[in-house]
């Protein structure tokens, strides 16, 4: 039975959806759901990337509490939260070696090729770093 479960989220409706997928896993098998948020910095010093981040985090993790409670007014019984700044593939796969998260979802983009060759895939990563079962949910 899988009971902790690790979503990789950013508000994106391949997101919403793969968290609710994590919450009735969840409310169904007495488990928990990890939901991570990952914040990419892509330019500036080092001082003004840690102003920005600590900032960025701290707002950032009261506005997703929020909307993980309205999509599922019951988040705050199954849910830890956390804001993480990375590579979103390498967090979440990071989160998988330092805590007892036993299955991925992950929601998917639809991204053609040109945009995976572009931008990556989180998806194509943590599938093929994961040790753990993963949902990709469309």
């Amino acid at each position: 039975m899988l009971k902790y479960s690790l979503v990789g989220y950013d508000s994106s409706d391949s997101s919403q959806r793969a968290f609710r997928f994590a919450m009735d896993l969840a409310r169904c098998g007495g488990g928990r759901v990890r939901v991570v948020s990952v914040l990419q910095v892509t330019q500036g010093g080092a001082d003004a990337c840690a102003l920005m981040m600590t900032d960025s985090a701290a707002q950032r993790t009261v506005e997703l509490q929020e909307e993980l409670k309205s999509i599922a007014p019951d988040s705050d019984q199954f849910v830890d939260l956390e804001i993480i700044h990375g590579s979103p593939g390498d967090v979440l796969l990071n989160q998988v070696r330092q805590h007892p998260i036993d299955h991925i979802v992950i929601g998917h983009t639809g991204r053609g090729a040109l945009g995976r060759w572009l931008l990556g895939s989180v998806s194509d990563d943590v599938l093929a770093g994961a040790h753990v079962p993963v949902t990709v949910v469309r």
